[in-house]
């Protein structure tokens, strides 16, 4: 069942947004050569705890893994795609890429967003993979309308990223999310077909989160048990937004 917010709850969830917002600029801003990716984590834990908030991600339990995340943030360097582990050993370098995906619960409602920052300068192949994924999140926001149905915005990010010669990662997909992190529907970046195809009501919100690969789109799971990579070691972006479904048409609720 796909659960549809009162306005009032929207507001609440506006308030998680900003705040997971204000987070990732402040560690986007952080982010330069000789940084950890245990740096971003300190400094994430104690914005989130200073707003009165709890992270979304920290104590999280996800049975593939077999136990609860410990962790405020996923920080995924190169190929990581996502689910990346912060570590003091973790240096971030000049040419790297870092996805960093967060989430808070603030009031009893969760906000959950990510950004995919490049360390110093990048090749122009990375900078291309970066813009492509950042695009189809915001094509397929535009998506996100009362009327459409759920694939029109997978879709949206399918076509986009296979027509700019890129792929999109199957196992891992968006999500609705409310007062649990993890709602119905489930949002893929492509159109799946075994999956039901809702129409979008206002109300609903999506997270909606591309993960792109600069090579092919077959991933596998490290033997930590969290950490995906990419199977040919191609470098992987990921950018997400929180989007509410509207009478007005798509509201990011995770950004200003």
């Amino acid at each position: 069942m796909i659960i549809r917010k009162t306005a009032a709850e929207l507001e609440k969830m506006r308030r998680s947004g900003l705040l997971v917002f204000t987070v990732l600029k402040k560690l986007g801003d952080m982010v330069e050569e000789g940084v950890s990716t245990y740096d971003l984590e300190v400094a994430a834990d104690r914005m989130i705890a200073d707003a009165g908030a709890r992270p979304a991600f920290k104590g999280y339990f996800v049975p593939a893994a077999g136990e609860r995340y410990k962790y405020v943030l996923c920080t995924s360097v190169n190929s990581e795609i996502v689910h990346g582990m912060p570590s003091p050993k973790r240096i971030l370098k000049k040419g790297d890429i870092v996805s960093i995906d967060t989430g808070v619960q603030l009031d009893g409602y969760f906000g959950d967003s990510a950004i995919t920052v490049g360390v110093g300068e990048l090749s122009e192949e990375t900078k291309r993979l970066l813009q492509v994924t950042r695009d189809s999140l915001e094509l397929a926001i535009q998506q996100a309308r009362s009327g459409n149905r759920l694939f029109d915005v997978c879709g949206t990010v399918e076509r986009h990223v296979v027509s700019n010669g890129f792929s999109v990662v199957r196992e891992y997909v968006g999500h609705g999310i409310g007062t649990q992190l993890h709602e119905e529907p489930q949002i893929p970046n492509y159109v799946d077909r075994k999956n039901e195809n809702p129409r979008l009501k206002e109300g609903m919100v999506l997270a909606i989160e591309p993960m792109v690969n600069a090579g092919k789109a077959d991933a596998k799971v490290l033997g930590d048990k969290w950490t995906a990579v990419t199977k040919d070691g191609s470098n992987s972006a990921h950018f997400e937004h929180c989007v509410a479904v509207t009478s007005n048409g798509p509201w990011v609720l995770t950004r200003p």
